[in-house]
Order: structure tokens, then sequence, then C-alpha cells
């Protein structure tokens, strides 16, 4: 079925800015490869695989996870010999090698008196492996290559050859989904406007707002681009199904039920940009997206929207398939293939620029497909949820990776409880089923060059922090969940600034 909206303004594109693309990514094909076997059936990776990039990632995926993964087995050596005389400085000397920090002197100095609080320091080793990661992230940009300012640059160029001049990605809230950007689609950060929520049902006035916003800028700044020039705003929604176990291991916002992810995804995508019409006029310009994600393999499925924004629910481009079928093709082959599938979906007339946008989505995710097969034997051994804490409020733009974050996208407590809900029901399997804590980072970003933004960030920090500490009463009491609260200006290259936390009694203070 095709679901119509108000006719756009079209932009039409150019051929130049197509064979421009292919020339580039031909370019940037044959400077990527290495000696790379992997397990595909032709014995390497596909010609379209940036390998060097699938490396680069791999390690930062192993720093990182590895970092959080070696909690477990490490406490586990602290608590054998916490009856030794030497226990802190053995314990402190241990952290510090394998961590990177040391632990709270405050709980090893009671081991003497009984058993050392392991939960806490299970808790404690989380929020100091977040911070580590928040700290390499902004001081030095671990994730260099496709996600640096060079080519955040260039995939902007990229983006207006399309006729867009913003991205705004909703991926579903689930860990799962939280590479999406990175990863399964190879864009880089800085270019796109990144908002998770369950089910990826975006709230619509903020995301009006936001519109607003951007537009305003057009007009009043020329950024990001002049408002003369007839490019448009791309809304996207991520929404994700498995094709391991698809009956239980889909979207839980949607009871796991994919063609209801798919439709109400397209509906808030629908309702998005009639809002925007009713409220400015038909020719206020925005585009739709819709994007399925695999979250077994990392395959995407594309639902080409045609330029007046029709969208087939039962019609899409497999990457899957795609892969398969141009596995024996050169990359200019290649790409003239994934042109050619993204225009036969279609329900209608194509967009020029819509093709080449897609067209580029794909060719990525086609890399990602090799990443999982390369490094996760083709299908990721955690097809359900693995995340490693919960983060809750407005930012984590350091976050990029598969299962290490649950999101709950909010600004109160009680707007954003069904969200919350569903993460702490998912870590109470994870963690207190194990006897462990639910760490939960709270986040508030701001803007430096607003009068008193940080007040309000603190403000806002500690107001959701006697929240959940009052929703999750039962929880806090006997020590299963803990908090970690943190702050960071969203206009400087910075790291998060912590500002609380309900095991540190010095910063407990400022709470």
């Amino acid at each position: 079925m095709a679901y119509r909206n108000l006719a756009k303004k079209s932009f039409r594109g150019p051929t130049a800015p197509m064979k421009r693309f292919v020339e580039i990514e031909t370019k940037k094909s044959k400077e990527s490869k290495t000696i790379n076997w992997s397990s595909s059936s032709t014995g390497k990776d596909h010609p379209l695989t940036n390998s060097k990039e699938n490396e680069k990632l791999s390690q930062y995926e192993n720093s990182v996870k590895g970092r959080f993964d070696n909690i477990v087995p490490l406490l586990k050596r602290v608590s054998s010999f916490q009856n030794d005389l030497d226990f802190i400085e053995k314990a402190q000397n241990l952290c510090r090698t394998e961590l990177g920090y040391e632990l709270p002197l405050h709980i090893l100095e009671k081991a003497w008196v009984g058993n050392v609080d392991m939960r806490s320091l299970f808790a404690w080793c989380v929020f100091q492996s977040h911070q580590l990661t928040s700290n390499e992230f902004f001081n030095s940009d671990p994730l260099e290559g496709s996600l640096n300012s060079q080519d955040a640059k260039a995939f902007q160029a990229f983006l207006y050859d399309c006729g867009f001049h913003l991205l705004d990605i909703t991926p579903c809230a689930d860990g799962r989904l939280a590479h999406a950007i990175s990863f399964a689609l190879r864009i880089p950060f800085s270019s796109v406007r990144r908002r998770s929520h369950a089910g990826a049902l975006f709230d619509i006035e903020k995301t009006v707002n936001r519109w607003v916003k951007t537009e305003h800028s057009r007009y009043r700044e020329a950024s990001p681009n002049p408002s003369t020039e007839p490019t448009r705003y791309l809304k996207s929604v991520v929404y994700h199904f498995s094709s391991v176990d698809p009956l239980h291991q889909g979207c839980a916002a949607h009871g796991s039920n994919d063609e209801l992810a798919a439709s109400e995804g397209l509906q808030r995508l629908l309702d998005f940009r009639e809002a925007v019409e009713n409220s400015f006029c038909c020719g206020a310009s925005v585009d739709l997206l819709l994007i399925g994600l695999d979250t077994d393999t990392d395959a995407i499925r594309v639902h080409t929207p045609s330029k007046n924004n029709e969208v087939d629910l039962k019609s899409w481009v497999c990457a899957n398939e795609i892969y398969k079928e141009t596995q024996f093709l050169n990359t200019q082959e290649g790409l003239q293939k994934i042109q050619e599938k993204v225009k036969c979906v279609c329900p209608g007339e194509t967009d020029p620029g819509m093709v080449m946008f897609l067209t580029r989505l794909i060719s990525n995710n086609i890399s990602q497909i090799d990443y999982v097969k390369n490094f996760h034997d083709g299908s990721y051994k955690d097809a359900g949820h693995a995340e490693r804490f919960i983060g809750v409020g407005i930012g984590f733009k350091e976050i990029h990776l598969r299962n290490l974050t649950y999101f709950a996208h909010l600004e109160t407590v009680e707007q954003g409880a069904p969200d919350l809900d569903v993460g702490v029901k998912i870590f109470k399997g994870l963690n207190n089923s194990r006897n462990l804590p639910i760490p939960i980072v709270i986040r508030f970003d701001y803007s430096g060059s607003v009068p008193h933004a940080r007040d309000r960030a603190l403000a806002d920090c500690y107001r959701v922090n006697e929240a959940i500490n009052s929703r999750y009463r039962d929880l806090i009491d006997d020590g299963s969940l803990h908090t970690f609260l943190t702050i960071r200006d969203r206009d400087k290259k910075a790291p998060a600034e912590v500002v609380g936390s309900s095991l540190n009694p010095i910063l407990q203070e400022a709470h």
C-alpha cells in the first residue's frame, strides 16, 4: 500500500553529482583494499567494502566493550583476596593496571568489618568506564577515518549535491541500534542530527521545533546553507527487526511485530510532515525516509520514497540481497546495480538526489555486512539485549556502539517514563537477575553560549535523579540501582563533566 502526502518543491539533482559520487566511491574502494579474508562465499570482502575502515572500527569496538566486559572478571579476582592484609593496595594496583582507574577507597576500607560491597564496586566501574570512553572520544577522536571532521565536510557537500541541507535520524532507543549512524550507515556522527526514541516514535512537536530552528538559521545566517537554495530537510526513521528470531527479538515497543514497527514509523514521519505543511504552508520542503535494520546482521532495508513522498511498506531494497547480487561486480557496476534497485522499488517517480543518497547508504552498509561477517561470524551472538548501562536525558554524542547503552531520551521522568521503564525492565533481567545493580548515567547537554545554561543543565540532572530515586525507591534502597550525573557543553569538543553520583560521598553532596 502506498502512502501519499502533500506535494513538495522538487530538487532535481544534475547528473554531474552522481558521476562525481561514482568516481569518489571507486577511488575510495581502491584505496581501502587490504588483504583481508572473510567468511563470505567469494573468499574475500565485497568490492564495495572499506576493509581498512572495518579494521579501525573493530579495534574501537573491542577496546571500549572490552573495558566494560573486563569488570566482572576483575571484581571476581578482587573478591578472592578481600581478606588479605594488603587488600586495598592489591585491589587498587590490579584495577589501575587492567581498567585504568582506581576503586573507591571509602568502599574498600569497609572490607575488614565484613564482605566488601561488590555490587557498588560494579556500578562504580561501569561509571568510570563510561567516563573514560567519553574522555577518549572527545580528546583523541578514536573514530578517525570516515567519522572525522574532514569527511564530515565532504559528507555535508554530498548532502547538498543530493538536495538536502540537513539529515535528522531517529533510531529506536534499543541498544542494538546505538551504532546505526557510525557503523551500519557509516555516516560521520557530526553530520547528522540523532535522537533515539523507543520504537523510533519521535516527538512530533519537538521535531517541528528543531525544523523551525534549522530553517530560521538558513534565513538569518545562511547556515547550513542559504534559504534561497532549493534543498530540503530530510527526516528519517530507523526501525528494526530480527532475522534470527523475528517473533521474540524484534522491537519490544511494537511487540516484535515488524510490520507494525514499519507502519508506525512511517505514520510518525507523515504526521511530522503534515504538521510542518499545515503550519508553514505547502512550500515547506521536508522529505521522508524509512529504513529497517536487521539487528542480527546489520543489513538494512530501504523503502525508496518517490519525489512526492509516496512510500510502499511492502517494497524495499534489501542490502543483503544486493550484497549477493553485486559481489562479483566491480565498484562502478555494483553502484549502478544499487541505483537500479533503488529506482525499481520506488512507488512513483524517483528523485535523482534521493536515489544518489540511498545508493551511498546501501553501499556503505555493504561494508557493515562484511564487518559482521568478519568479526562476528555473520551474525551477532547477542541477538537480544546486552547493554552495559542505561543512558537517560539529552546527549550521549559519544555512544556509537551496538548494545553498549539503552537510551531513554527525556527531559522529565514523568514524560519519558515508558522509555525508562522499558530500560529498567531490561536491566532487571540483565543485571538484577545476577545480583548486579542497574547503572544509570544521567546526561544533559547544554549550550555554553547561552547565559546560565549550565545551571539549568545541572538542575535538570538533579531533578531527574530525584525522580528516578522516587520512582524506583525499592531498587535504590536495596542497592540494586545506582546513578551517575553528567553534563556537557555541546558547543565545545570536550568530555562530559561529572556532577553527581550515588556512590561518591563528595559528589553526593551536589544533590
